[in-house]
């Protein structure tokens, strides 16, 4: 586990002054994107955000103004896709970090070197960050687990097997999308409950899920396990994730195998990867009730139980077409914090691997919704609206069931605390179009 180094220090400043304004991408964060400049025929490279500003990685690399390992992973972040600087592993990871945060610092005789390397944000487009070969999507909020479950089997919410493994499907890699994402309401097939069979059409139950998304970093072969004490060793970092839900395909699809169309239409991620080593401040302990069955021991450890969770605020808006046609403010939908998991990320990425399945650098593992323990804290519309039977007030005065076409999701989160640099992740923006029935 990355543990706190020089560069938390809540004493860092940058000469990127932006960086020291009440940014999400202060000099202790440094998070990685994939960009290119706005309207122009280049290539997409990586780039890390400092203020509002991106320090353009393919520059550096060029300039050879580093050297040794970190000089080979500026090389392999100015490719096209950040999968290469992933699979380096957390050592080399760290010793960029270092050497950015370095260069980037009020007092870096490196200044005038890296200047020419800035590109204003508002002048960049975001590409995928990496190439995500798998994708499995896990469901580690009990209290979202046990919301769903009394929906859909209320004498038995919450299935035996949730307190002992962590649950998850694999989902589909080819319809995950960047933030600012459209994409068509889905269509399927659904069974009202007084029908006599099922019918075909537009999804009328469309949900949001806002949850994490755990990057892996180094790779593993087929049949190497991942021991949960070297586990954060495999995970490069963590963004926002918004995994949209065809609740009324789900609700006839899922039995007996689990989601499938109604889960594969659309996921939308936040451009900017926080690394693990960034979060190091921000690391919550892990526990459970002691009416709870407590991990077996391939999934426990001693430092996971200390400080194996993450610390970070999550909040989600809506903004509907009305609102954007009479120039009116986004509505905030709910708030929540990721440090209720049920399981932490090293808990997910060793169970993933328990049986030798592979790990590939740039694969993607979904948090699940991520809901608290009060009702103002859910994740999605199924559990605010309970069921689809109480409608949600907007600010603006329209109410919302589920979604409706037009509507944006607009997610954030941020980690703060006394005697830490506020972190920021960015936003992660999709929109809801009419569906595509030609």
């Amino acid at each position: 586990m990355l543990m706190i180094n020089e560069t938390h220090d809540v004493n860092l400043t940058s000469w990127v002054e932006s960086a020291n304004q009440q940014s999400d991408f202060p000099i202790q964060n440094l998070p990685f994107a994939i960009f290119k400049r706005k309207g122009q025929n280049e290539a997409f490279r990586g780039g890390v955000a400092i203020g509002d500003q991106v320090l353009d990685l393919a520059v550096l690399a060029n300039g050879n103004i580093f050297s040794g390992g970190v000089q080979v992973a500026l090389e392999a972040a100015s490719q096209t896709s950040l999968n290469a600087l992933m699979d380096l592993g957390a050592e080399t990871n760290s010793a960029l970090r270092l050497a950015l945060s370095k260069a980037l610092r009020s007092d870096s005789e490196l200044q005038s070197a890296l200047e020419p390397a800035l590109i204003d944000q508002q002048d960049i487009e975001f590409g995928m960050p990496c190439v995500i070969g798998d994708y499995t999507d896990f469901y580690t909020s009990i209290y979202h687990a046990t919301a769903i479950g009394k929906l859909f089997r209320p004498d038995n919410p919450l299935l035996p097997n949730y307190k002992w493994i962590p649950i998850g499907y694999h989902g589909r890699s080819s319809t995950i999308g960047i933030s600012g994402q459209a994409f068509p309401r889905p269509v399927g097939q659904t069974k009202a409950p007084d029908a006599t069979e099922p019918s075909f059409g537009p999804c009328k139950r469309l949900d949001y899920e806002l949850e994490m998304g755990l990057f892996v970093g180094k790779s593993t072969e087929l049949g190497e396990l991942i021991k949960i004490e070297n586990a954060e060793q495999h995970l490069f970092g963590v963004c926002i994730f918004n995994d949209w839900s065809a609740r009324d395909i789900q609700a006839w699809e899922y039995q007996p195998l689990g989601p499938f169309l109604a889960k594969s239409f659309a996921s939308t991620i936040s451009p900017w990867i926080v690394t693990m080593e960034a979060l190091a401040p921000y690391r919550s302990s892990f526990t459970r009730p002691d009416s709870d069955p407590q991990p077996l021991p391939h999934l426990n450890s001693e430092q996971n139980s200390q400080s194996g969770g993450l610390d970070i605020n999550l909040s989600c808006f809506i903004e509907t077409q009305a609102m954007r046609d009479n120039n009116q403010p986004m509505s905030q939908l709910s708030q929540s914090n990721f440090k209720y998991s049920y399981w932490t990320p090293a808990q997910l990425i060793t169970h993933h691997a328990s049986n030798g399945c592979a790990m590939r650098a740039g694969d993607l593992l979904g948090s699940g919704t991520q809901s608290g323990p009060t009702a103002e804290e859910a994740g999605s519309l199924i559990e605010l609206s309970k069921g689809g039977k109480s409608p949600i007030a907007l600010t603006n005065g329209e109410q919302r069931v589920f979604l409706e076409d037009g509507d944006s999701i607009i997610m954030r989160a941020s980690c703060s605390k006394t005697g830490a640099a506020r972190i920021g992740f960015g936003e992660v923006v999709s929109t809801v179009l009419p569906a595509n029935l030609s």
